[in-house]
């Protein structure tokens, strides 16, 4: 048996021999003396003899070590905290509720899976942070709490929580690695110390508080220094400094969002690995995945190409980096799963440390799904007092936890950037994290997972190729999003040798000619470009050959003149197909049930049969900009729904961070891409009996008509009415035939029509694309030659389908509506609020539900603030939905924004109103969770239901949901990541620009709005702003008068100092607030807000505690004042507020809380609570 192996399995599978033999020395003494290479049967046969597997020879039960733990999630989705945290806080409810462990769950996070009712016993929709989780304390008495399955956010509260004494006063256990590890870890400081105790190096570095120490530390160090954040995640604040000017920027910036940095050895250039070990409290400890970067050291872990396991380490790296893992492990007593990560010397064995996460990670997530391995259930039932030898894999229900996977494939982690949305953003990436989401590929080889990986990370791309690039070489040698296809640029169109590349991207070799095996596949393809709608003449051998490399039939149609279609059948004929073969952590050397799949083109058998006909579910994808952890949970949701159906289930998404992918959410999960020819794979192997594309947002609902032309049964709304709704102009059409109203629009059909349209309506005009996600491309135009340019973006961004020019209509309100429909009936409606006017993209804006109605606490009086709705308006919001759904025959969920045009209420009471349609999209909604957690009222069950004919009726409600009386709000606000896309502009628009959200509830529309922005934690740090400090008001010529005097009115009347950007705002105020001090006047101001060092001068010496700024103009370049202030604010880690309808509810708040008729406690109240 062992012949056979490759060397890595054989080093996987002889270490995993070994860690079981070291478990059961205590035992079988004769054992630890054993020989290296003894049989690994014989170790296993053991293992089993000394009663270390559950299903032959049971062990006691045992009482966990709490009986109700307090479960501390994440919060709202960021760059650097995604959705890897559902995903293992999920987990870790599942092994809880094993124990029969009453569990208590923290987290605002409304979209999450973890959030939904089933899982958790109770759930609290509050602010991460120490006081919040205090109330939740002292509320529910639990015994234990679990910290590491929240991210950073978690970790940094617990800590704080057991400084203060609270964790104490209220006999609560951290359950898991015990605080003194968390802070070892997390204190760069204590971390270098502690490593050079057990003689494991660590980079030079010296850790200080304060500019003046770190340029002291790095002239001892010797430039180039890279600066680490303490308590921070994804590298936030981190950054590599050439010089003491470049130094004391980026030290300046980091002070502000930590409270220590370490000034480090640069080792730019270096290989960069990462080992994920999991022990337990009676030191056992394994190794479960090792991983190594394809770009080399210098690029954050999250911004890297990942390879698992790794493919350029000789068994001597791979052994001392094991062995230190362990060793480290050992020394800081992690208990539970800990992530190590390295530097290594690619031309020595050479090392250094960089980073020790003792918590559940990103990569934590990845290696998870890359081998099968349930981590993050694996370190909550350690928590709870397990053993690895007495936990079995609940993947492969044959092997116990304490055993270390081996791999017979490879897996390909590629990030996914959005940089190209946000303006005088650079694309360059380094020690901090820019990326919103990541993709994960596998194959039986490196290129085969390579270009399944690109292709996934974005559609448009067919695979490896190249990208122009002005100046190849620079775009070689300084990393940014776009580099691989550097690299392709280089390889493909320019001749650029292996030694080359590599000493301009110091890229490892080995990586760079597996790479160009696909280029010389390309070669031969190239060779043989004919046209035409026959492929015949492609060599099967060639063919074949392409396929194994990954290439898709899209991708050879291209390179060869033909089509994919005709590819397919061609390749068909020739009997080349994909097998599916199992992820079953043993390298199929023994037995094992899993249902975690994948197709490959290097294999020879299918490793399952296909006899269940299953509902495929299509996922999400990756998560991006517009798509993310809400549709995962939707996805989910409709499995769930189908499972309770008794309907067999297949799932495919590609999303390491997802519930989705989880091994115990389905009958079948194939980790593969969402492409038409994927799809059509599995469709075909499975024998399905149906695709659902509505539940994982645009990405499915994008390949809905194809499938369908090509004879799928496409379960739910025709995909020929998808295409009506997608298609603007279609849908336009549709609207004016149903009578339903719109903004005037036109089809573009000419530059010159645009043109005349916009001089007909009058300007602003909306640029809108078809079958685009979160606004891509859109545009509000003011002028002629903005609107020339959107047009083109535009075109660009949707070449296929219609461009439509609309009116658009300022100081209107918008409002959302979430439905679901069977056969073109309406079943069940909600109506939300946007607390912004319209013209903030729906993603980004904050949303109340119920809506506030006239006459309730918290409409805005005077024209400032939220306008109240009428039971009239909602009801006219339910009869468009209603015919909608008829026109488009819809069976399943759809969503619609309208724009509500009413009378300015200075002009008297009035009866009046329009509603127009701005979009509508005929799928799961980005709200659908929040509506139906804030209402009770499941409406992805009951879609899934209605599109596979189960019954439903018993799910829809009685009553009218939007009558119903209830004694509260819920609001959603968005979470942006301004702090890590440096440069960007902190403004809202119509194209998205957040990358999550929080959701609170309130007894009205003050109190939910004001928890809902504290559970923001990348903006403000503390509500209300400190007693007696200032608030900085700014504004142009667009902004209201009336806003900023009741904002200066409300704050200084509960005793804060008003501060003014300019003497025109400080002239709006000072008659309701006194004179006020003008801090960035003319052409000085803007110089000190150029210069970081005077900013952060000037708002310390004020005391500037949050920053209103509400300007109505966007900024035409970074010299613009407006724009300048905004990205200070951000920079200098100060809330910001940057919408006056928001600024007006916040500031009203905020009097409320500080006056003493508001406590924060009184809100502190759980799910079930507010909807009892």
């Amino acid at each position: 048996m062992l012949g056979r192996m490759s060397p890595t399995r054989f080093r996987a599978l002889s270490t995993s021999a070994a860690t079981i033999i070291g478990s059961v020395s205590n035992k079988l003494p004769h054992l630890s003396s054993a020989k290296p290479l003894a049989p690994v049967v014989n170790a296993l046969r053991m293992h089993r003899a000394a009663g270390f597997t559950t299903a032959s020879n049971p062990i006691p039960k045992k009482e966990p070590l709490a009986k109700k733990v307090l479960i501390v999630g994440s919060g709202g989705l960021s760059i650097g905290q995604a959705g890897e945290f559902d995903y293992s806080g999920s987990q870790a409810i599942k092994a809880l509720k094993e124990e029969n462990v009453d569990t208590i769950l923290i987290n605002p996070n409304i979209a999450t899976v973890q959030t939904s009712k089933g899982l958790a016993n109770k759930v609290y929709f509050l602010p991460i942070n120490p006081e919040y989780i205090e109330f939740v304390i002292e509320r529910e008495r639990p015994d234990g709490i679990l910290l590491t399955f929240g991210g950073q956010s978690a970790l940094n509260c617990g800590i704080a929580l057991e400084k203060s004494g609270a964790l104490k006063k209220w006999g609560v256990r951290v359950l898991g690695t015990p605080i003194r590890t968390l802070e070892l870890t997390e204190d760069r400081d204590l971390f270098a110390k502690a490593l050079k105790e057990i003689d494991i190096p660590v980079a030079e570095s010296v850790a200080v508080d304060n500019v003046e120490d770190a340029i002291a530390a790095a002239e001892k160090i010797k430039f180039p220094v890279i600066i680490r954040s303490a308590f921070a995640l994804g590298g936030l604040g981190s950054g590599f400094a050439d010089n003491a000017d470049e130094l004391r920027r980026l030290a300046t910036q980091s002070l502000n969002l930590s409270p220590q940095i370490l000034v480090e050895r640069s080792m730019k250039g270096w290989k960069e690995v990462e080992y994920e070990v999991v022990r337990d409290a009676l030191d056992n400890c394994v190794t479960v995945c090792n991983m190594e970067n394809f770009d080399p050291l210098g690029i954050h872990t999250g911004d890297s190409i990942v390879v698992a396991p790794s493919q350029t380490l000789n068994d001597e790296e791979y052994h001392m980096l094991r062995s230190a893992a362990i060793k480290i492990v050992r020394h800081l007593g992690v208990v539970g799963e800990c992530n190590v990560q390295y530097a290594l010397n690619p031309y020595s064995l050479e090392y250094a440390v960089i980073e020790v996460n003792a918590r559940l990670s990103r990569s934590s997530a990845l290696a998870s799904k890359a081998t099968g391995y349930p981590l993050a259930f694996v370190a909550a039932k350690i928590a709870m007092g397990n053993s690895l030898p007495e936990l079995r894999n609940a993947v492969t229900k044959s092997t116990t936890a304490n055993f270390e996977p081996s791999l017979d494939y490879v897996v390909v982690k590629i990030p996914r950037w959005d940089l190209a949305k946000f303006a005088h953003v650079g694309r360059e990436i380094g020690s901090s994290m820019k990326s919103v989401g990541e993709v994960m590929a596998i194959g039986r080889t490196f290129e085969e997972a390579l270009q399944k990986a690109v292709r996934m990370v974005d559609p448009s791309l067919s695979g490896f190729q190249a990208l122009p690039f002005s100046d190849l070489d620079n775009a070689l040698s300084v990393p940014t999003d776009r580099r691989l296809f550097a690299v392709g640029e280089a390889m493909f169109e320019k001749g650029y040798s292996v030694d080359k590349i590599h000493d301009l991207t110091k890229i490892d070799r080995w990586f760079l000619h597996k790479l160009d095996n696909i280029v010389q596949a390309q070669i031969e393809l190239k060779k043989l470009k004919k046209s035409g709608n026959d492929a015949s003449f492609i060599p099967t051998a060639l063919l074949h050959k392409c396929k194994k490399l990954g290439y898709s039939d899209s991708q050879i149609g291209l390179l060869t003149g033909t089509s994919e279609p005709t590819v397919r059948a061609h390749r068909k004929s020739a009997g080349i197909t994909p097998f599916v073969k199992r992820i079953d952590t043993l390298a199929a050397e023994f037995p094992a049930d899993t249902n975690y799949l994948y197709t490959t083109y290097n294999a020879s058998t299918h490793d399952v049969h296909f006899n269940d006909n299953g509902v495929m579910v299509l996922g999400s994808g990756v998560y991006r900009i517009g798509s993310s952890v809400e549709f995962d949970s939707s996805a989910v949701g409709a499995i769930r729904a189908l499972r309770d159906a008794n309907k067999k289930t297949i799932m495919v998404n590609y999303n390491p961070e997802t519930v989705s992918t989880d091994f115990d959410e389905c009958d079948r999960l194939y980790f593969e891409e969402l492409g038409l020819e994927r799809v059509l794979d599995i469709y075909e192997l499975e024998n399905s009996s149906g695709v659902i594309v509505s539940m994982g947002g645009q990405l499915p609902q994008n390949i809905a008509l194809p499938l369908h032309q090509r004879g799928v049964n496409v379960l739910g709304t025709s995909p020929v009415d998808v295409d009506r709704a997608e298609d603007r102009e279609k849908f336009s059409r549709v609207l004016d035939s149903i009578g339903v109203d719109q903004p005037a629009w036109k089809e573009l059909s000419s530059v010159e029509d645009a043109l005349q349209f916009a001089d007909n309506v009058g300007y602003p005009v909306l640029v809108r694309p078809s079958y685009v996600l979160s606004g891509a491309a859109m545009n509000v135009a003011h002028d002629e030659s903005t609107l020339i340019n959107f047009l083109t973006l535009a075109s660009d961004v949707s070449p296929d389908h219609p461009v439509v020019v609309t009116k658009f209509i300022q100081g209107s309100q918008e409002l959302d509506v979430d439905c679901v429909a069977n056969d073109g009936e309406l079943l069940v409606y909600a109506v939300s609020q946007h607390i912004e006017d319209a013209g903030v993209h729906s993603g980004d804006a904050t949303l109340v539900i119920p809506p506030v109605y006239e006459g309730e606490k918290g409409e805005g009086a005077g024209g400032v603030g939220v306008r109240g709705v009428t039971p009239e308006i909602v009801n006219a919001v339910k009869v468009v939905a209603e015919k909608v759904a008829k026109a488009f025959n819809i069976t399943g969920p759809y969503n619609m924004q309208l724009i509500l045009t009413r009378p300015h209420v200075n002009e008297g009471p009035t009866t009046e109103f329009s509603l127009k349609v701005i979009e509508c999209n005929l799928r799961a909604s980005r709200s659908l969770p929040f509506i139906s957690k804030a209402l009770d009222i499941n409406f992805v069950e009951i879609a899934a239901r209605a599109i596979t004919k189960s019954p439903f009726s018993h799910l829809v409600p009685a009553q009218d949901a939007m009558l119903l009386k209830r004694p509260y709000k819920a609001v959603k606000a968005p979470i942006f990541s301004w702090t890590r896309l440096a440069g960007a502009d902190p403004v809202l628009g119509v194209e998205m620009g957040s990358t999550g959200e929080v959701a609170c509830f309130g007894r009205d529309l003050s109190e939910a709005y004001f928890t809902a922005l504290l559970s923001n934690h990348t903006n403000f740090k503390a509500l209300p702003p400190k007693a007696g400090s200032s608030v900085l008001l700014s504004g142009d010529a667009s902004t209201d008068p009336d806003v900023l005097k009741h904002v200066a009115s409300r704050l200084s009347s509960v005793g804060y100092t008003i501060t003014t950007d300019s003497e025109r705002t400080r002239d709006i105020v000072e008659s309701v607030c006194g004179a006020s001090a003008v801090l960035f006047e003319g052409a000085a101001g803007v110089q000190n807000l150029i210069d970081r060092k005077a900013a952060l001068s000037i708002f310390k010496e004020n005391d500037i505690s949050v920053v209103f700024a509400l300007h109505g103009q966007r900024a035409k370049s970074v010299d613009d004042a407006g724009y300048l202030l905004r990205r200070a604010t951000v920079d200098l880690g100060v809330g910001i507020v940057n919408e006056p309808r928001g600024a007006v509810v916040l500031s009203d708040a905020i009097a409320e809380y500080v006056a003493g008729g508001r406590s924060k406690f009184e809100s502190a109240l759980s799910w079930g609570e507010w909807l009892a």
